[in-house]
């Protein structure tokens, strides 16, 4: 667990990393930690090329994951007031299911 804590307010993380989440996935299929790993990568590796490719990806249960156009704007730096031009850019937006929404 993480702890940040700012103007007063402290925030906790809980943060599962990838070896976690590789033990996780051998133990909830049955399958050895090698092939977990190979499965999470081969899984990070199409996902993302889909995701370069402007997909959209649906996960029953999970969510769906869009790539969208964000456009240029002019953002001002709260320290010293400058205004800085800030371009148009694909960014991927995920829009949680309702399975996972009452799950939380």
């Amino acid at each position: 667990m993480y702890s940040i804590s700012k103007i007063g307010i402290t925030f906790n993380f809980i943060i599962m990393t990838k070896k976690e989440l590789v033990n996780a996935i051998a133990a909830d299929a049955g399958l050895s930690i090698k092939d977990a790993g190979k499965a999470l990568n081969s899984f990070v590796g199409a996902f993302g090329k889909a995701m370069k490719k402007g997909h959209r990806i649906q996960l029953p249960g999970l969510g769906t994951f869009n790539v969208t156009k964000r456009s240029a704007r002019v953002v001002r730096n709260p320290r010293t007031g400058a205004k800085l031009n800030v371009p148009a850019k694909k960014v991927v937006k995920f829009k949680a299911a309702p399975a996972l929404n009452k799950g939380l």
